[in-house]
């Protein structure tokens, strides 16, 4: 796809009347512009809170300011994983969603077992943590290995837990993540069609520095905009290490994200500052222009030529079922 067609497909998904960061009218404060989620019919929030920062606090009383203080203002798609902080990621967030704050949000987490039985078991665990019957998306984690697609489908597959717990009305929805490989990416779609089965959502690595690299941008984003599949963009900031490389701000990051065809982009928020920063991110968007993006590229191009601010394609550094491998059953 051009950068043309791109922001055309990303202005397709911004929802009125907050298109291009315009306030509501008669709001305590401005909203946060939200986008359509794929084909699901749902909007959810141009930014997202992600799970594995809001676990790491020393006082889980933070934790729980910071998740009701995002859906307060208006941030309404939570991440999580079964995985994250020794549960302590999903029981934190539990515990904020007391109190009628479940209504607010669009809720996701992720599984790492890639058989049924593992599968299964984990869902529940993490429905137990969440305090909730539901996951409005439930998304089987880090498939990063040649042989996951094969194995999610297999008899006796992850998979087949998916798709019971969303029978039994555990999920709503269903996705899959995973930051190795395109082709890896493209492998499960390619293998969820020779099932018959269409993912409503795909989170995937999308950053200044992956349009250089390995791309994600280049390779799956286009089939999943071509297939109507929810797009939720992760690592923009590479989990710092793109901010390391002192070549783009955390500003220009966000928006660069924001300006490609994705439903939420999904932001580390461990504090207060980091809430705020996306927050403005979010209400001030306004799509970057062709020459401003050239001008990002530039600017990342040596940096990124090798991958080295992209550990999570690079080294096993992200991959916690790597250095877990009984996560996987």
């Amino acid at each position: 796809m051009t950068r043309k067609e791109f922001l055309a497909a990303t202005l397709s998904l911004m929802v009125a009347p907050n298109v291009l960061g315009a306030p509501p009218s008669k709001a305590k404060s401005p909203g946060v512009p939200r986008r359509k989620l794929g084909r699901t019919g749902q909007e959810v929030s141009c930014v997202g809170l992600g799970g594995f920062h809001i676990g790491k606090q020393q006082d889980e009383a933070e934790s729980i300011a910071l998740i009701r203080g995002a859906l307060d203002q208006g941030i309404n798609f939570l991440d999580n994983c079964w995985d994250y902080n020794d549960g302590k990621s999903e029981e934190r967030m539990g515990k904020a969603l007391r109190d009628g704050y479940r209504a607010k949000a669009f809720l996701m987490t992720k599984i790492d077992g890639r058989d049924k039985k593992t599968a299964a078991k984990q869902i529940d665990e993490s429905l137990q943590r969440l305090q909730t019957d539901h996951l409005d998306l439930l998304q089987l984690h880090e498939v990063i290995r040649e042989s996951d697609p094969d194995k999610a489908f297999a008899e006796g597959g992850a998979m087949e837990a998916l798709k019971e717990a969303q029978k039994a009305g555990k999920a709503r929805f269903l996705g899959f993540t995973g930051h190795k490989s395109p082709d890896i990416h493209l492998k499960m779609l390619e293998t969820a069609k020779a099932h018959g089965f269409r993912f409503d959502t795909v989170q995937l690595p999308l950053n200044v520095m992956d349009a250089h690299f390995n791309s994600f941008e280049k390779r799956v984003l286009p089939v999943l905009v071509k297939d109507g599949i929810g797009v939720l963009a992760m690592k923009c900031m590479g989990d710092p290490f793109i901010l390391d490389s002192k070549t783009v701000t955390a500003p220009e990051c966000l928006r660069y994200n924001l300006s490609l065809p994705v439903s939420v982009v999904i932001t580390g928020i461990d504090s207060q500052a980091r809430l705020d920063q996306a927050l403005s991110a979010a209400r001030g968007f306004k799509p970057l222009s062709e020459k401003e993006v050239q001008a990002l590229l530039a600017k990342t191009k040596d940096a990124a030529r090798d991958g080295a601010y992209e550990k999570y394609k690079t080294s096993h550094h992200f991959d916690g079922t790597v250095q877990n491998p009984q996560w996987l059953g």
